[in-house]
């Protein structure tokens, strides 16, 4: 097998406790071998390492685990899931895409990190879900199927990539006219700093150290002049609060740290 290379699905095992959920064993690729204009291998390759471990909700991803209830719920109350074609951009291990299915969506997940999709297929098969999960460019993607969902996603990528605005004209282009787009990012800010980077990844260890660069977080009117750029129009904007301790996460009047945006595709109101 050559080096980068992923298991085949035969090879897969997995590891589970009575307390934990399924850990997964994936060849995990190294960032020479991940290669796309608008992604940082290095980032890429940092989701990968650890892609093994994403649906262990006591683990590295355990935010995301406690997010994604109040992400779902937030999507479901604003564009109808029921036979909706959705595309969640890099959609990692699954998370997200498997509550939108599990909501009557077709869904289609993409992301660059080959480990996080085979970890994303297998956990599909194992909760009976039909999803088409693919290692592929959003861009790319974009020019084969433009205006091709009436859903589109992108939760916590926006802040990895090296060209945000290009980002956001490529989910642009994937939505259709009058469609919904979502978006998830952490703002910009000295709060932001002390509460998702220093407490969150050295204070609290809720995410590994070096998962977020202060210079590459997006601020609300940074991501809405992008979005008017791109033809979208911004139809809400909502913050997310998580108690660390606690673990209760919910909608927020502030956007101050983790925010969501609602888009409108180009063209099209809702």
């Amino acid at each position: 097998m050559n080096k980068g290379e992923i298991l085949p699905r035969s090879a897969f095992r997995t590891l589970t406790t009575a307390s934990r959920a399924p850990i997964y064993f994936v060849s995990v690729p190294t960032p020479e071998t991940i290669r796309t204009p608008n992604a940082d291998p290095g980032e890429l390759g940092k989701f990968d390492a650890i892609a093994a471990r994403f649906w262990d909700s006591h683990g590295e991803f355990r935010p995301l685990h406690l997010l994604n209830p109040v992400r779902a719920q937030y999507i479901a109350g604003r564009a109808p899931l029921p036979g909706a074609r959705v595309l969640d951009v890099g959609c990692g291990g699954g998370l997200l895409a498997e509550s939108l299915a599990a909501a009557g969506a077709t869904v289609t997940g993409i992301d660059l990190a080959p480990g996080m999709i085979e970890v994303a297929r297998l956990h599909a098969v194992e909760s009976r879900l039909s999803i088409d999960y693919r290692v592929a460019d959003a861009a790319e993607f974009a020019a084969a199927t433009p205006g091709g969902f009436d859903v589109v996603t992108c939760m916590e990528m926006l802040e990895h990539v090296p060209e945000p605005a290009a980002m956001v004209a490529t989910l642009a282009a994937l939505v259709r006219p009058g469609g919904a787009l979502f978006v998830s990012t952490l703002n910009r800010n000295l709060r932001s700093f002390l509460e998702a980077i220093v407490a969150g990844e050295y204070l609290l260890g809720l995410l590994p150290r070096g998962t977020h660069e202060y210079e590459r977080l997006i601020r609300p009117a940074e991501l809405a002049r992008w979005a008017r750029s791109a033809g979208l129009t911004l139809l809400d904007l909502r913050g997310i609060e998580l108690n660390p301790f606690t673990g209760l996460a919910a909608l927020s009047g502030s956007v101050a740290v983790n925010y969501l945006a609602h888009f409108s595709g180009r063209d099209g109101a809702q």
